[in-house]
């Protein structure tokens, strides 16, 4: 079982650094400028809950040839045994192009989960920490950044992967620290 999702898009921003303190204790005004270029950069996600595994590649666009390309890397990544893609119901994941790519890849099938309900898709709680090692606090000038920034993070999360279990843990059993005797 795979739990794959799209993040994005992601906008390459570049900001000026932060004003300072000026020495007498006023905050440095300075006027927020920063360019926004049309590129946008698409995350795929494939997480393997099995044992905390993730695949990513970066796309500039989210479409169909995309969605194959990254199901290649998948496959790739799986060599062996039956897949099965837990996904949002997007229209390049169903279109006729990609249900002709799954007939040549008979190992490979879709299990869509219900509209709305996207936390059944364990995808989604990985896309929180890759928020937090990649994209955060991080400006990029180019697709080709966000790229590198992806590969990066992704590597460093699956070097202390574990397996993904849905649900919350049981609380720990609390002992008493003391025990007091009442006599009457």
């Amino acid at each position: 079982m795979i739990c794959a999702d799209e993040l994005g898009p992601v906008i390459p921003r570049t900001f000026p650094p932060a004003p300072g303190w000026s020495p007498d204790g006023h905050r440095i005004k300075a006027e927020l400028d920063y360019a926004r270029r049309p590129e946008k950069t698409w995350v795929y996600g494939a997480l393997r809950p099995a044992d905390g595994n993730e695949i990513t590649m970066a796309a500039s666009s989210r479409n169909s040839a995309n969605y194959q390309q990254f199901l290649q890397l998948v496959e790739d990544a799986n060599p062996a045994g039956k897949i099965v893609i837990v996904t949002d119901n997007l229209s390049s994941h169903n279109s006729k192009a990609t249900r002709e790519w799954l007939e040549g890849h008979p190992r490979i099938s879709h299990a869509f989960i219900p509209v709305g309900a996207c936390w059944l898709n364990l995808q989604e709680g990985w896309w929180r920490l890759f928020r937090k090692a990649a994209l955060a606090g991080q400006s990029f000038a180019d697709p080709d950044e966000i790229d590198h920034a992806t590969r990066i993070a992704t590597a460093q999360l699956n070097a202390r992967a574990k397996p993904w279990i849905w649900g919350r843990p049981a609380p720990p059993t609390r002992t008493l620290r003391r025990r007091f005797e009442y006599r009457l």
